[in-house]
């Protein structure tokens, strides 16, 4: 279990010791930052007697010192290579849908729990269904895969970030530094996402409610 603040993984170890099956036994070695975690999987990864089941990664958590790991994000896709039978699940309070996506995407993880949603029973119930049929994923992932599936509206990576640093606050003229496009490029794709969201008064505001109203943000 990988989180920066040691009462949370209290309470998350709490809860699957107390709600653990009879034939269960359950070992749990603790990180609080990148370092201390990427350790713990290179040794599990040597003694394969002793590899990990499952990991549990907080998304945001102090970088390693050589600012290679920044992120439990980063953490999960470097488990993937070396415990590939190790099941995954992401805690994290981000609940926008580009990043939600992002992480579905690049790790593909058995469990993706959104901690303003997360109770202890929801934990233990995640846990055991993790366990025995992944995947699983808590009520505001599935809201917006639900909301994005049965839309009509596709966007690309390119234009879900363009709307994702725009909810940021970031200027349209300050998005080239963030995406490698032509300030004209990027203007063009504005006019498609205002297009494709009926956008009539033109206004980036408008654009950003109608994208959270349709689950894109």
């Amino acid at each position: 279990m990988v989180d920066d603040h040691p009462m949370i993984i209290e309470g998350y170890q709490m809860t699957l010791v107390a709600t653990k099956k009879p034939h269960q036994h359950l070992d749990i070695d603790i990180a609080h930052d990148c370092d201390m975690a990427f350790e713990l999987i290179k040794k599990a990864s040597i003694k394969q007697e002793t590899s990990y089941d499952v990991c549990f990664f907080d998304i945001s958590l102090p970088a390693s010192k050589d600012g290679l790991i920044t992120s439990g994000e980063d953490l999960a896709i470097l488990t993937r290579d070396y415990l590939p039978e190790a099941r995954i699940i992401i805690l994290t309070m981000f609940n926008e849908s580009f990043r939600i996506l992002n992480i579905i995407r690049s790790i593909d993880p058995e469990g993706l729990l959104i901690k303003s949603d997360l109770t202890s029973s929801e934990l233990a119930e995640a846990f055991q269904h993790i366990l025995n049929n992944p995947p699983y994923y808590s009520s505001t992932v599935n809201s917006f895969l639900n909301k994005t599936i049965t839309s009509k509206i596709y966007l690309d990576d390119t234009n879900r970030k363009i709307l994702h640093l725009l909810s940021q606050g970031i200027k349209t003229r300050s998005l080239i530094e963030h995406i490698d496009l032509s300030l004209s490029a990027i203007e063009k794709r504005k006019k498609q996402l205002k297009l494709q969201f009926d956008v009539e008064d033109g206004r980036d505001e408008t654009l950003l409610k109608e994208a959270r109203e349709k689950g894109f943000l």
